[in-house]
């Protein structure tokens, strides 16, 4: 199920583009040094997948605070269930209760803070222009977060979010070196594509923790989430 991070985030990079695209392609780049330009810009990649990994290990602890309460397979299907509603829910109800309301005065510092970098060369600006960008509000990765929690621990959590992270890269890159070919027509069709792709990745997840006992996909109750301790061995 960690995998799953990775096709959520290739997937979700197209709505990436709308939202983060934007500042991907204001990046103080060298656009004459093709090399250098290409460090650049996997220092910015590298600042964003910090930011996902710091919430994969927070929501991963959460998660593994449910999985010592014995909660998992609930768990797994409440997840599963959050992931399609959040598909299911029109946009409109979404932004009426946007969740980082409650932290806006945050969000507004970390633009500010954002915008600040982008007067500077350094590497050390391209990475905490990643690390800020990675920490702005974006419903997909809301949904992302949805299956750290569902990860049982903390390591597990922060790998999810850092493939997800990885699944982001090609899509974001392509913004930089390739703006012309990804057409609004193109982004539109291929839009369509990522409510069902998210309500697949819920459905393992309710699969999972229903125990079917359907190898790898729903294992049995006994088998469902066994960690490496002593009880289990």
């Amino acid at each position: 199920m960690v995998y799953s991070g990775f096709i959520l985030g290739l997937i979700s990079s197209l709505h990436c583009i709308g939202m983060c695209g934007p500042i991907a392609m204001m990046l103080p780049l060298d656009h004459k040094n093709p090399a250098k330009k290409t460090v650049q810009l996997l220092t910015y990649h590298s600042g964003r997948i910090v930011a996902y990994m710091t919430f994969g290990l927070v929501f991963g602890l959460l998660g593994k605070g449910l999985f010592l309460a014995g909660m998992q397979q609930q768990l797994s299907v409440v997840i599963g269930v959050l992931m399609i509603a959040f598909v299911l829910v029109p946009e409109k109800v979404l932004a009426q209760n946007n969740f980082s309301k409650p932290v806006y005065r945050l969000i507004s510092k970390v633009k500010t803070a954002l915008g600040s970098q982008f007067k500077k060369r350094s590497y050390k600006a391209l990475f905490t222009i990643g690390l800020l960008n990675g920490f702005l509000p974006c419903g997909l990765v809301y949904v992302a977060l949805f299956g750290a929690i569902a990860m049982q621990n903390e390591l597990l959590g922060v790998s999810y979010m850092f493939l997800y992270g990885l699944g982001t890269i090609p899509m974001m890159s392509a913004v930089v070196y390739a703006s012309t070919l990804i057409t609004v027509p193109m982004r539109n069709r291929i839009q369509k594509v990522i409510p069902i792709v998210t309500v697949f990745i819920g459905m393992l997840f309710i699969m999972r923790g229903l125990g079917l006992g359907i190898p790898y996909v729903s294992p049995s109750d006994m088998s469902l989430f066994v960690q490496n301790n002593p009880v289990c061995r």
